[in-house]
């Protein structure tokens, strides 16, 4: 109900209210009124207690000496209906923070239980006094449930005809109590905020693991694609160069062949790595080796203790591979490449090193984003890549933890 949606001016724990003030003023949290997190056994428990002590109203106010007969029955049901009433409201506006309904209600029980001692159902009243008392300490602000207590247990050590010692010690033992039962609350609350808390951040970091791998499959099928694209643009360019000037038709039915092989593998790439992505993944020293295989002039050396890499950082290898051979085909045309592959402790420390060309005629093909894509790549792992002129030719260097 929209009441329930309420909160009290003094808030709830560390909404800005602190110290004396806070700890006078605020309400027990709604987790700690409700009944979410109490044992089916402790929960029976509750309820044998409620009915034991319905079953006492019941029993004390059709025995008692000072009333007979039906009227006597009648007032005694009526006690008990209005006193299970106002009880049950007090339990629901506690519920919702409604202080002024749930004063008015605490009251209500107050007076149901004068009335009750002035129709002579003496021990019905006491039990209602002692219950009220107890429930305000636990259910309500200390500022409001302090008078709300005081007012129940003077009522009932001016009513109970014990000695005076007994009737002290009975209220601060019942004022104990009450105020137990209010830290017990609270410390179940708390509980079960943590509780929610704890489930609301693993579905936050579940959606954001989910988060991160679509974003890292759009990020591998984006290089697989970009290189495959870049790869056939080189081969489309020459074939659009040579028909310009009239070249044979071998020569440009060559590369027209060469751009279409270079689709087939765009696409073989592109199921090759989701199967990468889902930890189907071969060698990477395999890859290199079978790269350089269809590169003239290229050799890969591997060394270090080989060992399985993780999905993204082998993928991160083959793209820097296949990035850094396109150049070498755009940039150095005829250059011998040295690719070397090292395991290190911590990390994989690829290199592609060429000889030096001359630069092709469609060196200035492309958008020139390819190692800084890759650069980007390596640095979301924790890595590095470092691209420049070495003696001769021109070194890619990428390190990545592995």
């Amino acid at each position: 109900m929209g009441s329930g949606r309420r909160r009290h001016p003094a808030g709830e724990e560390g909404a800005g209210v602190t110290g004396t003030q806070n700890a006078w003023t605020r309400w027990p949290s709604r987790e700690a009124l409700g009944r979410d997190g109490i044992s089916r056994p402790r929960r029976l428990l509750a309820w044998a207690v409620r009915l034991v002590a319905l079953g006492a109203l019941l029993w004390t106010a059709a025995t008692s000496g000072q009333v007979h007969g039906w009227s006597a029955a009648a007032a005694g049901a009526t006690v008990v209906t209005v006193t299970t009433l106002a009880a049950w409201g007090f339990f629901r506006t506690t519920l919702a923070h409604r202080l002024v309904p749930s004063l008015v209600l605490a009251l209500a029980l107050v007076a149901v239980a004068v009335a009750a001692h002035l129709a002579g159902f003496r021990v019905p009243a006491l039990v209602i006094w002692c219950a009220c008392g107890v429930g305000a300490l636990e259910r309500l602000p200390l500022a409001a449930a302090l008078p709300v207590t005081w007012v129940s247990f003077q009522a009932y050590a001016t009513v109970n005809d014990d000695p005076w010692l007994t009737t002290v010690a009975t209220t601060l033992g019942l004022a104990l109590g009450g105020y137990a039962l209010r830290l017990d609350a609270e410390a179940r609350g708390n509980a079960q905020r943590l509780l929610a808390q704890e489930r609301a951040a693993r579905a936050a970091e579940a959606e954001s693991a989910a988060l991160a791998e679509r974003a890292r499959i759009a990020r591998e099928i984006h290089d697989v694609l970009a290189h495959s694209l870049s790869a056939q643009l080189v081969h489309l360019e020459a074939a659009r160069l040579l028909i310009e000037r009239d070249a044979d038709r071998e020569q440009i039915l060559e590369r027209v062949v060469a751009a279409r092989g270079m689709a087939r593998d765009g696409l073989a790439e592109t199921r090759q790595a989701l199967s990468a992505l889902r930890g189907e993944l071969t060698p990477v020293e395999d890859f290199l080796r079978d790269l350089v295989s269809r590169t003239d002039g290229a050799e890969v050396t591997v060394t270090g203790e080989r060992r399985a890499l993780p999905a993204e950082a082998s993928q991160a290898v083959r793209r820097v591979a296949q990035e850094a051979l396109t150049n070498v085909g755009k940039h150095a045309r005829g250059a011998k490449v040295q690719i070397r592959l090292d395991y290190g402790a911590h990390e994989v420390a690829l290199q592609v090193r060429d000889s030096g060309g001359t630069p092709g005629e469609l060196a200035h093909v492309g958008s020139g984003y390819g190692l800084l894509g890759m650069r980007e790549r390596a640095e979301l792992l924790g890595g590095s890549l470092e691209a420049g002129p070495g003696e001769k030719g021109f070194v890619v260097t990428l390190k990545v933890p592995g």
